[in-house]
């Protein structure tokens, strides 16, 4: 691994979220405590619908105290705006495009923790070795070796960080994609949208299924987000990513029953999916319950 890679993310942008009540207005919009924002620097949130279901993904960092960056798959920006537009009412806060004022790279790499310090940044693991940047369009990004996106992905997929694109919004609930164990999920702070039924399925212990990373042999079988496969075992399972790697294999997030759970026959079986060998890999946060 080289000192420092750095990945250009131009599948994501940024909008910003401006004014006085910016940060209560979004604490009552997402599912993380923004109130920790401005301590922590950056956060990652779940912008959810009435039934707890996941519209999107959200990066947040703090800029200053009226002013919050939002980085998110572009396809989605537009959609996402208007969604939490729709709850602005009387909040003295204004959402705004701005992928044209910021660009969003990531940086990998022993040397990516310094590379960070001085610029807008969010840390893409636990260890700082992987950061997400967001920097003024027009300033020089770091000297570095090129890292491929989908070489980024795999990261991603590596980590369990999930990515939820158009296909796949609205389809599952918080913790079928493990955003609890990812820390995108307070369950102390104040109401937000989607809170009684991820609380519900917190508290009851009512998830019965979870985001799970595999890998298949057919390296060339597409996966797009939303994909309904069998897997050799007969769990049902849907794709939330996937990535293709230089070993002749694809990785992939995907949301089933756990092993452990699973009791044939299956009758969640998609009627037209694929039928897929794929081997179970681990997580870094552990086996998901």
């Amino acid at each position: 691994m080289p000192d420092l890679a750095i990945t250009p993310l131009d599948d994501l942008t940024v909008f910003s979220v401006r004014g006085p009540d910016a940060t209560t207005f979004l604490q009552g919009q997402l599912s993380q405590d923004v109130s920790l924002l401005a301590a922590q620097g950056a956060q990652l949130a779940g912008l959810h619908n009435a039934q707890g279901r996941v519209l999107a993904l959200l990066r947040l960092l703090h800029l200053n105290d009226e002013q919050l960056l939002i980085a998110l798959p572009a396809a989605q920006a537009e959609g996402v705006r208007r969604h939490l537009e729709r709850y602005v009412l009387r909040a003295r806060v204004k959402i705004e495009a701005a992928g044209s004022a910021w660009s969003v790279y990531g940086i990998t790499g022993p040397d990516a923790e310094a590379a960070a310090s001085t610029r807008v940044h969010m840390a893409a693991d636990g260890i700082g070795m992987r950061q997400i940047i967001l920097a003024p369009r027009g300033e020089a990004a770091p000297e570095a070796e090129r890292l491929d996106r989908n070489e980024w992905r795999l990261d991603d997929i590596a980590a369990g960080i999930p990515e939820i694109v158009p296909a796949t919004a609205g389809i599952w609930v918080a913790q079928m994609l493990n955003l609890d164990l990812l820390g995108a999920v307070s369950f102390n702070k104040g109401c937000y949208t989607g809170q009684e039924v991820i609380a519900r399925a917190h508290f009851r212990g009512q998830v019965k299924r979870r985001m799970q990373r595999f890998s298949t042999d057919d390296a060339e079988l597409e996966l797009p987000p939303g994909t309904r496969v069998l897997l050799a075992d007969r769990r049902a399972a849907q794709v939330v990513m996937s990535a293709s790697s230089s070993s002749g294999t694809r990785e992939f997030l995907a949301v089933t029953t756990l092993a452990q759970d699973h009791a044939q026959p299956n009758e969640d079986e998609p009627e037209n999916g694929i039928l897929l060998r794929a081997t179970p890999l681990a997580l870094p946060y552990g086996p998901a319950r």
